[in-house]
């Protein structure tokens, strides 16, 4: 995972965050929308987040998740190659 500068972090559309409001845990890549989970889940685990937090933060990664996941996993048609 690149390293996310604070003027590169400023450049992200409140839309690539997991808590837009706040501008916490960026999800623009997958490697940080997996990294946000694992982040909120520690912050749950320590009591610091709640759990319907933790629940808005997963949906958001798993959206970025299940984005690039589908990518890789779209077939060429076998009889017109599309």
């Amino acid at each position: 995972m690149a390293k996310l500068t604070t003027k590169q972090r400023k450049k992200l559309p409140a839309s690539e965050f997991a808590e837009p409001k706040k501008r916490k845990y960026p999800v623009d890549t997958k490697a940080r929308a997996a990294n946000a989970k694992a982040r909120a889940q520690q912050q749950f685990d320590k009591g610091k987040m709640s759990k319907s937090e933790l629940e808005k933060i997963d949906r958001a990664a798993n959206k970025v998740l299940k984005k690039t996941e589908s990518k890789k996993t779209m077939k060429k048609c076998p009889t017109c190659g599309k």
